[in-house]
Order: structure tokens, then C-alpha cells, then sequence
């Protein structure tokens, strides 16, 4: 018997498929063992040698494993191809106690009988470089995590926590909030017109372009009083055509999906985070009952930073096209592209569907809605970049008047090529047909104030395109960055889904800033994702990297708790306890400042702020169903509700419902959403209720149990499964 070791049952099941009766598959449930949860478990003074510690919850499992490991001629370790999955492999052979001669890795970019084949016919033994990096990140992230949060505790709040990754993360993230603030808009105009052909009912729009011979640039026209005088000239104007241009222009697909574009593309074109990505991406490739053929997996390996594409899915694609669309829409030959990320893996292959034939039609019976979504851009995305070209022809009309030229810009699509599968979101704007010297009349022409807007806060998209730029992190890490953020209470997300800081993340960044700047330095923290690549490729021993950045970093750590004192964080009120008269010192909560004594804990008296003035009310598009007036978002005690705005007249309120991305695991149609009983305290209901009374206390995560596939809930230090009776957990990571 020849034993095969996965980490999740889910993929075990996929992979069995493909294998005779000769070898069985067991699954690790992720990782074996862990640097322990109550102690740093890093010996700082003997090479940095890490304490692994097998969690309770995975005592049973490595019973089983050990067992059939006794028992087999060989053992071949199938987990992930990443890093990660490199040290899960690496983990498990060191708990196994077998003969080293028989372990072997191996590995795959997709769950397919062809991939699972070519792997068998080509075991290797486990790669300790890549062990060492990931071994590397994770003691890194544990130094930093285990030393520098409970300074933050004693020095600023209880509860606060820093990350190697997340405080850079969390910094870029305050500094454009900051940005935002201190935005000061300009005014500005333009003149914009209405035109027609003379007798035609086809009016376009035109702006002004040039004036008295000069160009206009955008912010030319800074008030209403210049924007009069150019429309008082031109009101009597005579129009007509001075200049037609037309360019005919080719456009390229997009390259195949990396983790880092999926996740943007997936956050701007379906509105998911990018944790609800990488959960719907994780089960998508570790394969799904599809009908007679059994589990099977949909597309390649969704953790990669590549944007190579395998030959034979360039082959099938090709004549998938051809069948499809027709011959002119298949390329001659196969476009391949180049990857612009830094550090990116070339040998791995991009995110793509296992099958090119495979439609999303073929699969929507099979697919829950948001993995269908997810399948169908990852299908459309990857088949597309071996279409032909768009032809696009811009076209480009001059309208003179007087002193004044007006100018019209439009395009269509002459030939979708690859739009016809990937559609752009723009739309084409299409000019009528025009000629020099033709005359057209002016059927409207106004001036339009405009005033300059703030840069925008980050969308999942726009933060993970941020960190993959600066070199910050790794396809891994993205979704973990964000989703700790949130869960630590630092960002929450506005009505558009874009991240804000709260409060306490201004105290905790500026501390950061001003007493650990390498901490929190892009460019620091880009150089060493780079040495961890450079231990990964065999350059660099990772034993010296961590003592260049241990020492510097511990002797700073010392430094601080001598000289920072808890007061000097503390913001005096001015206030005295009416409880037992001592000051009342202001707090951060996550609503904003309040009241506490500094007795606490021997005196928890807390109270609003006074003079603290609430925000003023936020116009929204809902309406009240009692009176029929527009609801405004207010803030209050337990944080933000909807609130007629004729209060006091009309008191109608209700709570704004604050999803979590999460579906109902009882239903499988509603989403999970926060709430708050009578007293304010928060729990985690189906959006369905009454009709399902699904309800967690705590806050439920995109990550689902391998074994039951309910959603794992967030405690303070691990995971745990929400399906009653389940033993399931796992550490929460530290980033």
C-alpha cells in the first residue's frame, strides 16, 4: 500500500479518483503542529530553534496517520506546491517517525488524472529551502506579534495586537485616511454643449477644448464669473465641423488571473473580498461533485503570482474557440505573457479552469451562486487571452464657433475579438456620422461646476493591487492581511465597502510610526519579503536574517518599555469620577471616545464624552415605510442606524444591516449578519430570519471545517467550527 497525505478530505476525495486501489489517501486537516499558543516557542538565544507543538485537535489525526504510515511502502506527501504547503509536508514527516527513505514529495498546479499521473512518475524529496522560508516568515511574524503587541497593551490599550505585515498594511491605510482629511477641493468649471446635425434628432455631447486658440486644460476655467464670459461670447455663435479623426486601434486581452488580480477583478466586478475569494477559490480547486464524473476539480492551484499558461490548456483553448466562436476568433498561435510582479514564481502556472471546454453552463447544476460567479470570470479571464484582438475605432470631431472649439470623442467595437467572452465595463459611445465643414446646431451648451475630490479610501481591490506594488506580502497573505485588519477592530468598512481606520488605529500607527519605524516601513518590510524569496531559492541561510532583525528590533523593544509610560498615552479629561473621585481619563472605543475612570479595574465607571459631538446625520436612498421620509444614517451608543429624518415627528429607526460575506450554513440562501440584543450585545444571524433562525455568537469566517463545511468561527487565538458537535479548530494567523 502506498500512502498519499493531502491536507483537507475534500481534496483526498478529488484525488482518489485518479488512483488505484494500491494507494490510499488520507487527509492531515492542515497543519500538524504549530509553535505553541502560550509562550513565544522561539529560543532567541540558540539560533532562534523553534518549539513545534502537536494542538489537542490534531492528536487523534496524527494517531491515524502514523498507523497507516507503519503500514505503507511509501509515503508520498501531496499537500499544496506553495511554501506553505512545502512546511506542511515537512512538519508531517518529522511527527511520522518513519524510515526518511520512504518519503517523497510531490506536486501539481491542478487536481486532474493527467496531473496527478505526471506527478507519481516524478516524486522528489521534500525541498528544505522552501521549509526554511517559510519557516523564516513564520518565526519572524511570531517574534514581532509576541513582543511588540503586549507593549501595546501596557503601553496604549488591552486587546491590541501588531503584525509584521498587518501594521503596513494598517499604516497605508491610515496614511490615506489622513490624506482624505486634510483634502482641501478646488473649484473648477468646464462648458459643456448638446450638438446635432442640422434637421437630425441624434444630439451628442461636446466639451470646450480650446478658446481663443489655446488649449484648455482640465482646471483652465477656476470660477463661474471666467465660465460666463466664454458662454456670453459663444451664445450666438454659428457651429460647424472642423476636424474628424479616426484611429483604428488594437486591444489586447488581459493576462490570466494571478491571486492578486483575481482577488481585484472579484472585488470590482462581483463586490467579493478577497477572504470570500481565496474560501470560493480554495473549493473550486479542490473539486466539487460534478455529476457522473464524481469530484472533480475546476481550476488550477489559485495561490500564485504566475501568469504562465500550460500548453495543452493553450491547445484546447484554441480549438474550444474555433468550435465556440469561430475560426476568426482563434489565434494562429498561442499569446503568452510576461508577469510584472515582483518576485513572481515563473515555474508555477496561472489561475485557470482545469478544462478549457468545461463552461460555466456546463457547471452552474453544480455550483452554489457565488462559485459559479467565480468560475465564470476565472473561465471567461483565461480562455479570452487566446482570442483575437478587439478592434476599436476612436473617432475624435472638432466644432468650431467664434473663438471656441467644442470637442466630441466616441468609439465602437468593429471587431469584439476577446470582448465577446470578456466584455470591458465601459461602454462604447458612438458618435453619428459627421464630416468636415458639416453644420450643426447647438441645442444646449451650460457651464458645470466641479470641484476637485479626495484620493479614495482602499477597496479590497485597491489595497491588495497597493501591496503586491510595494512588494508587501504574498499571494498567501493578501486575503489573511485584510481579514485580520477587520477582525481586530482597526478598519471597518464604509457603505461602499472601501476600509477606513477607527480610532484606536490612529493611537496605534502614530506609536508605531514615531518608536518602530522599521516596523512599519514599506520599503523595509518589501526587503525582507525579498530575503525570504532569496532563502526560498537557496541564497540566503535564514538563521542570519532573523538575527539581523532580531537584534536591532529586540534592543529598541527594551529600550521603549523603559522609557514609554502608559500616561503618556492617556488623555486627560479634566473630569473627576463621581464614583470614587479619581480623574476620568479619555478612552478609544470603537464608536469613537467615551469616559473611564483611571481607578479601573477597581472602578469601572464609564460615561459619554461631553461636548463630544456626534456626526452629522448621512443622507441614504432608503425611505421610512411609516411616513414615507428619506432615512438618514445617524451614529449612536452601539454604532451606526438608519433614522427618519423628520425625528421627532416620526421615531422610526432601524439597525443598518452589516454583513459578513458569509452565507447561511442552514439555509445556503441567506447571509450572516451582525446584530446586537437589547443589552448591545453582539451576535451573528441568518439576513432570513424568521424563515431561518440560523444565529452564532460569535463572528463567522469565509473559512469553512474540512470536514463539515460550515463556517469556522472567530475566537481570540483560533477557529472553531460552527457545526454543533464539531471539534474542529485551528490558530488564527499572526500577520
Amino acid at each position: 500500500m502506498q500512502l498519499v497525505i493531502v491536507e483537507s478530505p475534500t481534496k483526498a476525495k478529488t484525488i482518489s479518483r485518479f488512483l488505484s486501489a494500491e494507494y490510499k489517501v488520507l487527509a492531515s486537516f492542515g497543519h500538524v503542529r504549530d509553535l505553541p499558543k502560550s509562550k513565544l516557542g522561539v529560543d532567541v538565544e540558540k539560533n532562534f530553534e523553534p518549539t513545534y507543538v502537536i494542538p489537542v485537535k490534531s492528536r487523534q489525526k496524527i494517531k491515524e496517520l502514523k498507523a497507516a504510515a507503519g503500514k505503507a511502502k511509501q509515503i508520498l506527501f501531496a499537500t499544496d506546491e506553495d511554501r506553505e504547503g512545502e512546511a506542511i509536508s515537512w512538519h508531517l514527516a518529522e511527527v511520522l517517525d518513519v524510515d526518511p527513505g520512504k518519503l517523497k514529495r510531490i506536486t501539481f498546479h491542478e487536481i486532474t488524472k493527467d496531473a496527478i499521473a505526471e506527478a507519481l512518475e516524478h516524486p522528489r524529496d521534500l525541498d528544505r529551502r522552501l521549509v526554511d522560508a517559510q519557516q523564516a516568515r513564520r518565526i519572524l511574524d511570531r517574534l514581532v506579534g509576541y513582543e511588540l503587541s503586549p507593549l501595546l497593551w501596557r503601553k496604549i490599550q488591552r486587546g491590541l495586537s501588531a503584525g509584521r505585515v498587518q501594521s503596513v498594511a494598517l499604516r497605508i491605510i491610515v496614511e490615506r485616511e489622513r490624506e482624505i482629511q486634510a483634502f482641501v477641493p478646488k473649484e473648477y468649471w468646464s462648458i459643456e454643449g448638446l450638438f446635432a446635425k442640422r434637421g437630425s434628432d441624434t444630439p451628442f455631447e461636446a466639451k470646450l477644448n480650446a478658446w481663443e486658440g489655446k488649449t484648455l486644460e482640465k482646471m483652465a476655467l477656476a470660477s463661474k464669473e471666467e465660465a460666463d464670459r466664454i458662454l456670453d461670447r459663444i451664445k450666438n455663435a454659428s457651429w460647424r465641423v472642423t476636424g474628424v479623426t479616426e484611429k483604428e486601434k488594437k486591444q489586447t486581452p488581459p493576462p490570466p488571473f494571478t491571486t492578486s488580480t483575481l482577488q481585484q477583478a472579484a472585488n470590482s466586478r462581483l463586490g467579493f473580498t478577497s477572504k470570500q475569494t481565496m474560501t470560493l477559490a480554495q473549493k473550486l480547486y479542490e473539486g466539487v461533485e460534478f455529476g457522473a464524473e464524481g469530484q472533480t476539480g475546476l481550476i488550477t492551484y489559485m495561490r500564485t503570482d504566475s501568469v504562465n499558461l500550460s500548453q495543452k490548456f493553450l491547445d484546447d483553448a484554441k480549438s474550444h474557440i474555433a468550435n465556440a466562436f469561430g475560426r476568426n476568433y482563434a489565434l494562429e498561435e498561442s499569446r503568452r505573457y510576461k508577469t510584472k510582479s515582483k518576485g513572481a514564481q515563473e515555474a508555477h502556472e496561472a489561475i485557470r479552469p482545469t478544462d478549457a471546454s468545461r463552461t460555466p453552463e456546463d457547471v452552474a447544476p453544480y455550483l452554489e451562486a457565488n462559485m459559479l460567479k467565480l468560475y465564470r470570470l476565472i473561465w471567461q479571464r483565461a480562455v479570452a487571452t487566446q482570442m483575437r484582438q478587439a478592434m476599436i475605432l476612436s473617432t475624435s470631431v472638432d466644432i468650431t464657433g467664434g473663438d471656441a472649439v467644442f470637442r466630441a470623442t466616441g468609439q465602437r467595437v468593429t471587431f469584439d475579438g476577446y470582448l465577446k467572452l470578456y466584455p470591458d465595463q465601459d461602454k462604447e459611445k458612438i458618435l453619428p456620422e459627421l464630416r468636415n465643414e458639416d453644420e450643426l446646431e447647438a441645442k444646449d451648451i451650460q457651464g458645470k461646476q466641479h470641484f476637485t475630490e479626495p484620493p479614495a479610501r482602499f477597496s479590497d481591490a485597491t489595497l491588495v493591487k497597493s501591496l503586491e506594488e510595494e512588494g508587501i506580502g504574498r499571494p498567501s497573505t493578501y486575503a489573511t492581511i485584510i481579514s485580520t485588519l477587520l477582525d481586530r477592530g482597526y478598519v471597518e468598512r464604509d457603505e461602499r465597502k472601501r476600509l477606513f481606520p477607527q480610532d484606536v488605529a490612529y493611537a496605534v500607527n502614530d506609536m508605531l510610526v514615531k518608536h518602530f519605524p522599521n516596523i512599519v516601513d514599506v520599503a523595509f518590510t518589501a526587503r525582507l519579503e525579498h530575503s525570504l524569496d532569496k532563502i526560498a531559492e537557496g541564497e540566503m541561510n535564514w538563521q542570519p536574517l532573523l538575527e539581523a532583525f532580531y537584534g536591532p528590533f529586540h534592543t529598541n523593544l527594551v529600550q521603549k518599555e523603559k522609557e514609554l509610560t502608559k500616561e503618556a498615552f492617556e488623555e486627560a479629561s479634566g473630569e473627576v469620577c463621581e464614583k470614587c473621585g479619581k480623574p476620568m481619563l479619555v478612552k478609544r472605543g470603537r464608536y469613537g471616545k467615551f469616559l473611564a475612570c483611571s481607578g479601573y479595574p477597581e472602578c469601572k465607571n464609564t460615561k459619554p464624552m461631553k461636548g463630544e459631538e456626534p456626526p452629522p446625520p448621512e443622507p441614504t436612498d432608503e425611505v421610512c415605510e411609516k411616513c414615507g421620509a428619506p432615512m438618514v444614517k445617524k451614529v449612536g451608543r452601539f454604532g451606526p442606524f438608519l433614522s427618519c429624518s423628520r425625528y421627532p415627528d416620526c421615531k422610526n429607526i432601524k439597525s443598518i444591516e452589516k454583513g459578513t460575506g458569509v452565507t447561511c450554513p442552514k439555509c445556503g440562501k441567506g447571509e450572516m449578519i451582525e446584530k446586537r440584543t437589547k443589552k448591545g450585545k453582539i451576535f451573528y444571524s441568518c439576513n432570513r430570519y424568521p424563515e431561518c433562525d440560523q444565529a452564532f455568537w460569535d463572528k463567522p469566517t469565509n473559512e469553512t471545517c474540512p470536514e463539515h463545511t460550515w463556517p469556522l468561527l472567530a475566537k481570540k487565538t483560533k477557529l472553531v467550527c460552527s457545526f454543533e458537535g464539531c471539534k474542529y479548530s485551528k490558530p488564527r494567523e499572526e500577520t
